[in-house]
């Protein structure tokens, strides 16, 4: 893990590293991801105290895990440590959000969700429903 955390990770900071994730699965993190991002940090009740100084830390973190042979184990492991099993929906749906945002889903944002709901062991209905909702809310037409 990398050094530049200064102190255990926050539930906030593991969803942020889910996002952050899924923006970098594809190796191109688009700015209608990181607005989407941006957005869901600045508005969302669950990141009402947190600290937007620790979203470029945790970009950073999750690069860097990226870029590891064994990176998205230690991130699952990371996440799986430090985030509540009652946010483990939110995180997916904060996921789906992120995946969606640019109006496509590639295979590699696909391959990510797939490993999210396989790592986080969510319901396969209940990942639909949210798979659903993120689809519905951001339709273009």
């Amino acid at each position: 893990m990398p050094n530049q955390i200064p102190h255990p990770l926050t539930p906030q900071d593991c969803l942020v590293a889910v996002m952050i994730a899924v923006s970098a699965s594809d190796e191109k993190i688009r700015t209608s991801e990181l607005v989407k991002i941006e957005d869901e940090v600045n508005n969302l009740p669950i990141f009402g105290n947190y600290d937007l100084d620790r979203m470029q830390t945790m970009s950073r973190t999750v690069l860097d895990l990226f870029e590891q042979e064994e990176g998205l184990d230690a991130l699952f492991g990371l996440i799986r440590d430090n985030l509540p099993e009652r946010l483990y929906e939110t995180a997916y749906a904060l996921a789906c959000d992120v995946a969606a945002a640019d109006g496509t889903l590639n295979e590699g944002e696909l391959r990510l969700l797939e490993e999210i709901r396989y790592e986080l062991d969510l319901d396969r209905l209940h990942a639909a429903a949210i798979e659903r909702g993120a689809r519905a809310r951001h339709l273009t037409e």
